[in-house]
């Protein structure tokens, strides 16, 4: 199959699918950490070179819930007031999360985390399933959303109970989620935590490939 891997830099998902003989390019703004074809620009430049399957990974820093809470501010009264330049920025990420979800393209499958109400309501898409690093040997519980056309739910290729991690105040954490913690620069704690995990694309290449 002809393969876009859209918004990695990390050529995880790609190599996987290279790996099973497809041809297969992965792109984003940034160049690619590995190896491999990859064209470094916007995605939407070619969104209609006649793909047969596109696995999307669309930013999620104003879509996730996870931000939910820097949707508001306070105005100059102390009152709690919706931040209207987050709003913008959620709303762009909505319509290009669309524009993707919307390709000329067969076979899609969009990645993004649990999405906070206002995103869901401006996409207005609901997802197909949710999928956790741990049901393919990866030591993580982390959440994703799959969003899926005309491809088969993932299924669980190795179910594992992921190492934890508490610390000195009693809580509990996934020990992949504390030592991305420890990453103090902010901007590469997004990157790590952004990669899809190995055993998610290897079981996307098997089952989707």
């Amino acid at each position: 199959m002809k393969v876009l891997v859209a918004c990695e830099f990390s050529g995880i998902v790609r190599e996987a699918f290279a790996k099973k003989g497809h041809d297969v390019m992965s792109c984003d703004l940034l160049p690619t950490e590995q190896p491999g074809n990859h064209y470094q620009g916007d995605v939407r430049d070619i969104l209609d070179e006649g793909w047969d399957l596109m696995i999307a990974h669309p930013p999620c820093t104003f879509l996730a819930n996870s931000g939910a809470r820097w949707l508001y501010t306070k105005d100059e009264f102390g009152n709690r007031v919706i931040d209207l330049n987050r709003m913008y920025e959620v709303k762009m990420g909505a319509d290009f999360f669309l524009e993707l979800y919307n390709a000329n393209i067969k076979r899609i499958c969009i990645e993004n985390p649990i999405q906070h109400k206002t995103a869901r309501i401006m996409i207005n898409k609901p997802y197909t399933q949710i999928v956790r690093p741990c049901q393919f040997g990866e030591n993580s519980t982390k959440a994703t959303c799959l969003w899926l056309k005309k491809l088969p739910k993932l299924h669980p290729t190795n179910i594992i109970t992921p190492e934890k991690h508490t610390t000195k105040t009693g809580k509990v954490y996934d020990k992949w989620w504390f030592e991305t913690c420890l990453i103090s620069d902010l901007k590469e704690r997004a990157k790590v935590r952004s990669m899809t995990f190995q055993g998610i694309a290897e079981a996307m290449a098997e089952q989707w490939g």
